[in-house]
């Protein structure tokens, strides 16, 4: 049994800084723009090995075991998900049935910004309700591209886009994950959730468009961006409040689509943005004015979204048959909604699983304090489940919708071969990134760093939720930031006299705005956007934005834990 130890030099500031050089080493490699991720992947996996070997002690078999461990968790679920739904993005790319798609929701407003509420904000929290895991940025990325966004307009801003509805992301796993660490009710854990992110979920609509189409161009559609916000927020408070924190997002998500759509039947800006380009530093580039009085905009004939679904002998769409195109994805909407709840995995899951304890890994480690009040063994079972993965629910959508577009069953084998050999290079990336993540987390690398920001004193609140970001960025899941450092956010709120809901809640509502800077992410929407190779340029793109939210959402836990009347916000122990 080998014991965490958490300050190797008997200096906190070295230990720390010991600690960081792996993380530090991935995002310099990937944000220099020289070095390709999968092999910045690789090279700070061998750093991260080495630290945790010969400067925090940790045996070298459980080192490589571990990151072995991480391995397989990266290709499943996190790789299974990418790959099928790449699959069957392409798919529908081959048969025609995506530009369909494309020029159907041009056909609901031909404005950009509109576009990206519309698809990257409120489309893209309905995918994140469902399933998580990278499935959002994945499919609102190829939508996007789909429509004519340059691929780091399509990246970047899918990523800015899918911070708010993190935290209940996969029917609420982020929320079940924080209270199976902490022992705090996800009832109350989700309702402090609720009442921090709302008011980001107004912010980060302005906040979308502002990065994507400046100042004026944001403001020349506020009306539209306040009822994208106001309709998601509202419901999202009610919803994690009132009633539970599993379906927060996919109610919110729709109610927001609907008012949107609503909202756009009786205006539309003054000024349509028809330019898919990032901003310039003349703001009026790309937009084309229209006369008053003359129609907003003019969909094409029979692409409207309540076309008939006509398919031709070939498999591609007759020109009334935009429906049709709708088909993969409202079938992927149902069968997502349907393999998340735990109804459906507990009827699998008992059938379809196999548990591997990784033999000399599995408890083979003890956590001690201050990370945990007694020592605790960390378990490593690979929990197979592969029958309830979300990417397995995506691959029955990719078949059956490849069936009903014509796909014979062999042409499907091979395309989906295709596929794998396609996304050979972002799924060593995604392996290596959570080989990272968990060495990280079994040497106890993240608790040296979790330990630093703890030792902040009165400033704890702010450096705690900054913490959740940390814990993302490092891991590139909200619920293993939550697991990670969920319960050392309980032990040192309650030795400092702060609320332990209000601190556990702040973990996942601060994590969530790392989700746009960690490796996973930006490597799933370089591959979605068919970018390869520009990861670097992405994560440049998307660091400040990070930066600045999670620190905003810092400022709103101080004010939560300090100031009245903030301080009534705090949802009361049992």
């Amino acid at each position: 049994m080998w014991q965490q130890v958490y300050d190797p030099f008997g200096n906190v500031v070295l230990s720390t800084i010991a600690a960081a050089i792996p993380v530090v080493t991935l995002l310099v490699l990937i944000a220099s723009g020289k070095v390709k991720a999968h092999i910045a992947a690789v090279v700070a996996l061998v750093v991260a090995i080495l630290v945790s070997v010969f400067v925090f002690t940790m045996p070298s078999g459980l080192a490589i075991r571990a990151a072995l461990f991480g391995v397989a968790t990266g290709m499943f679920p996190i790789g299974w998900i990418i790959l099928n739904v790449i699959f069957l993005y392409r798919l529908t790319v081959e048969k025609g049935w995506f530009k369909v798609l494309e020029r159907s929701i041009g056909g609901i407003t031909p404005d950009r910004r509109l576009q990206l509420l519309l698809v990257a904000f409120a489309f893209g929290a309905f995918f994140e309700g469902a399933g998580g895991f990278g499935t959002p940025v994945a499919v609102t990325g190829a939508i996007l591209i789909g429509l004519g966004f340059s691929p780091l307009a399509a990246s970047g801003l899918s990523l800015i886009a899918n911070t708010a509805p993190v935290a209940y992301g996969a029917l609420g796993a982020p929320i079940q994950g924080l209270s199976s660490v902490t022992g705090i009710d996800p009832f109350l854990l989700g309702a402090m959730v609720g009442r921090q992110l709302p008011f980001f979920s107004l912010i980060v609509p302005f906040w979308l468009i502002w990065a994507f189409a400046g100042f004026r161009g944001m403001k020349e559609i506020w009306p539209a961006i306040l009822v994208t916000g106001v309709s998601f927020a509202v419901p999202q408070y009610l919803i994690s409040n009132f009633i539970n924190p599993w379906i927060v997002d996919i109610g919110a998500s729709l109610v927001s689509m609907a008012c949107l759509i609503g909202f756009l039947r009786i205006w539309q800006p003054a000024e349509v943005w028809t330019s898919p380009a990032l901003r310039t530093r003349d703001d009026s580039v790309g937009t084309l004015k229209i006369a008053p009085g003359q129609p907003r905009h003019a969909p094409d004939p029979g692409l409207g979204v309540t076309g008939g679904g006509a398919v031709t002998a070939n498999g591609t769409l007759a020109a009334n048959g935009t429906m049709m195109a709708y088909v993969p994805w409202i079938i992927l909407c149902v069968i997502l909604a349907f393999w998340g709840t735990n109804w459906f995995k507990g009827i699998v899951n008992p059938i379809f699983t196999w548990n591997y304890p990784v033999e000399g890994l599995h408890n083979a480690i003890q956590k001690v304090a201050p990370i945990v009040a007694k020592p605790t063994p960390e378990g490593a079972v690979f929990a197979f489940t592969y029958m309830s993965y979300t990417g397995t629910g995506v691959l029955f959508t990719a078949i059956i919708s490849g069936l009903l577009m014509g796909f014979s069953p062999l042409r499907l084998v091979t395309a989906f071969l295709e596929t794998i050999w396609v996304l050979r290079y972002s799924l060593l990336t995604i392996a290596s990134m959570l080989a990272i993540g968990t060495l990280t987390r079994f040497s106890g690398l993240d608790a040296t760093l979790g330990l630093a920001f703890a030792g902040t004193g009165f400033l704890y609140p702010f450096f705690g939720t900054l913490l959740g970001w940390l814990g993302v960025a490092l891991t590139g899941s909200d619920t293993a930031s939550n697991v990670l450092f969920g319960g050392l956010q309980r032990i040192t709120s309650e030795q400092l006299g702060l609320s332990p809901i209000l601190m556990a809640a702040a973990n996942s509502s601060g994590g969530v705005m790392g989700k746009m800077i960690d490796a996973q992410s930006i490597v799933v929407a370089s591959t979605a956007t068919n970018w390869f190779g520009h990861e670097g340029t992405i994560l440049r793109f998307v660091f400040w934005h990070s930066i600045a939210l999670a620190c905003l959402v810092g400022g709103l836990v101080m004010l939560q834990a300090y100031v009245h009347p903030f301080t009534l916000m705090v949802v009361p122990g049992p």
